[in-house]
């Protein structure tokens, strides 16, 4: 039975867009995963043979799918 290890899960700020990344390890492979912090949707997900690798391709991703985002302005 497989179980994840090395759970890490971090906030930051890409392209103006709150995002929360998740990695963990499963085996020999980590899986990166990437949501908006609100309303948490995942959007970007991505495998490598480190973390760092795995976490490079999905915030690569993340960029891409991002850019393609059109923001409306809000009225208060």
């Amino acid at each position: 039975m497989l179980k994840s290890e090395d759970f890490r899960e971090t906030q930051q700020e890409l392209d103006g867009w709150a995002i929360n990344i998740v990695s963990y390890r499963v085996g020999e492979k980590f899986y990166c995963t990437i949501d908006n912090v609100s309303p948490g949707a995942r959007f970007a997900r991505a495998e490598g043979l480190t973390r760092e690798e795995a976490e490079t391709t999905a915030l690569a991703k993340a960029k891409r799918y991002l850019k393609q985002t059109r923001r409306f302005p809000t009225s208060s």
